[in-house]
């Protein structure tokens, strides 16, 4: 399976825009992927700090990190 250019990784941060005049975008950072593509979703941390899975929809764009968090490991 090739990878599709929208795909994010667990660093990358999902932009989903305001859909009312005023209202501003909302920020998640990618935490764990889960699924494929095509029906890819996301373990995300929105940046009030609640965590939830997310569907990517229409709306979201995807902001690849220029640096990748290495995999923590536990001792």
């Amino acid at each position: 399976m090739t990878k599709a250019a929208h795909a994010g990784e667990v660093g990358d941060l999902i932009v989903v825009v305001g859909h009312r005049v005023g209202e501003s975008e909302q920020i998640a950072e990618i935490l764990e992927v889960l699924g494929e593509l095509p029906n890819e979703r996301y373990r995300v941390r929105w940046d009030d700090g609640r965590e939830s899975v997310y569907y990517p929809g229409s709306d979201a764009t995807i902001k690849h990190a220029t640096h990748r968090r290495s995999p923590r490991v536990e001792r």
